[in-house]
């Protein structure tokens, strides 16, 4: 406590509770989605969003104190987009549970075995950026299809989005997460929900385990955690000097994935985007101080639950449309780095394009999904070619 208290500063602390908001405003829509998408209730996303509040925060302090770093949590973004898109499985949510414990056992082994951690390194930047490209492309229509359903709504969330783009990108996505909170409350308001509904309380769900699942949530939510959260952000903390080893990472937030699971929470991951935002300048000039901003952004995390029950009665008494519309918005730029990186290389841009297309096609072979085939048909044009077509 005295090291901590002569590194507390101001700065750090107010950093840490704005990573901690924007991270929820911006990203809370789509977890929202994706949880409802695979079957969840109103009341299972509430506790979700109290569970992973929970674990995040006290993943954060279990990283960050020992360790002296900025190491933040979060929920996987494209992982939830990936749900969005999946849709439901046989056996309904219970199903997608047990997918989220397999997840988290997966994350689990690959921090203990480092054969499986070097597998998903191994696997092509091109064809896993292609596969994420994939999943997020519907999702990223959905802003503009929403014009054509609630043109004066949708039309200001997409103005309020560009406009803050162009002088302050970092609020823009939490602005226009507000206004449409904003629009949802006038035209949907809480009137007619009971008190009891909007206190937050935690639900437990017996998980259940099955083929569809396994292919279909976990094999595809697993690699898309890993090569498009938790290294990420390790190469963005690496970016700002900080080398943590990967093994407490991954074991802790697998742990955390495994307990919380049961309760309706998905998988937690390494975060990457507010990762810079607790490890850059703007948490504190001096690098071995920074910690303390993912500390205190861990209790943001904790702090939020407190709207939980709100945000889920909200978002789900919606039109699902314009949810999609927001959580598009949020996940433009990660389609556009996706994207950018599947055919940069020119060697592998055609395998990179095989599994970018098969993946946004909805193909679905044995009750199996697109983001799977996709991954194996684009690995199979990958090795058939090489490193891709060469130019003569």
């Amino acid at each position: 406590m005295t090291t901590f208290r002569k590194d507390f500063s101001a700065q750090a602390f107010w950093q840490g509770l704005l990573v901690a908001l924007v991270g929820y405003a911006s990203s809370a829509a789509i977890l929202i989605q994706g949880l409802i998408a695979v079957g969840a209730s109103v009341q299972q996303v509430t506790s979700a969003l109290i569970v992973i509040g929970i674990l995040q925060g006290v993943v954060v302090f279990v990283l960050s104190w020992p360790m002296r770093m900025p190491i933040f949590i979060a929920w996987s973004t494209p992982g939830m987009a990936l749900l969005a898109t999946t849709g439901a499985v046989s056996a309904g949510f219970p199903a997608a549970v047990g997918a989220f414990i397999v997840v988290g056992a997966l994350i689990m082994l690959t921090g203990l075995w480092s054969p499986l951690g070097r597998l998903v390194a191994a696997i092509p930047k091109p064809i896993a950026s292609a596969m994420l490209a994939g999943i997020l492309v519907k999702l990223c229509l959905a802003p503009f299809l929403a014009i054509g359903k609630a043109p004066l709504l949708a039309g200001a969330v997409l103005v309020t989005w560009l406009l803050l783009t162009r002088i302050a990108r970092g609020y823009a996505v939490p602005a226009a997460v507000a206004v449409a909170l904003a629009g949802m409350a006038l035209d949907n308001p809480l009137s007619g929900i009971a008190i009891t509904d909007l206190v937050p309380h935690i639900e437990f769900v017996m998980p259940v385990f099955n083929y569809e699942a396994m292919i279909n949530i976990a094999l595809p939510l697993f690699i898309v955690t890993m090569a498009g959260q938790n290294l990420p952000g390790l190469a963005v903390l690496s970016a700002y000097d900080y080398h943590p080893p990967s093994a407490p990472i991954l074991l802790s937030t697998g742990a955390a994935s495994i307990a919380g699971a049961p309760f309706c929470m998905p998988t937690i991951n390494l975060a990457a985007i507010t990762a810079a935002l607790c490890a850059g300048p703007d948490a504190h000039p001096d690098p071995a101080r920074r910690y303390v901003a993912a500390i205190f952004g861990g209790v943001g995390h904790i702090l939020l639950i407190a709207i939980a029950a709100i945000a889920a009665q909200l978002i789900a008494r919606s039109p699902p449309f314009l949810i999609e519309a927001v959580a598009g918005l949020a996940l433009i730029g990660a389609f556009g780095n996706a994207i950018s990186n599947a055919v940069q290389d020119e060697n592998a841009r055609l395998a990179g394009l095989v599994t970018f297309l098969v993946t946004a096609s909805g193909l679905s072979l044995m009750g199996i999904g697109s983001a799977f085939w996709g991954l194996v048909l684009g690995l199979a044009v990958h090795t058939l070619l090489g490193a891709g077509v060469r130019k003569p």
